[in-house]
């Protein structure tokens, strides 16, 4: 039973056990990029907003 789960007598082949290895470090590298891109979007997205209030503050009173 052990050896049909593995798919054959010899155990892992070592050709699939590179390419899980180049593929789990291959998810860490893009999580790292999505991390390090929210970083920099939640950084664009304070700026923005904190341009557009300051804006808002510069104008002058409605006049009434």
């Amino acid at each position: 039973m052990a050896k049909a789960l593995l798919g054959h007598v010899g155990g892992p082949d070592p050709r699939m056990v590179s390419e899980m290895r180049r593929l789990q470090q291959r998810i860490r590298d893009l999580e790292a990029e999505l991390i390090r891109l929210q970083a920099t979007n939640d950084a664009l997205a304070a700026q923005t907003r904190d341009e557009a209030l300051s804006r808002v503050q510069e104008r002058e009173p409605a006049l009434t």
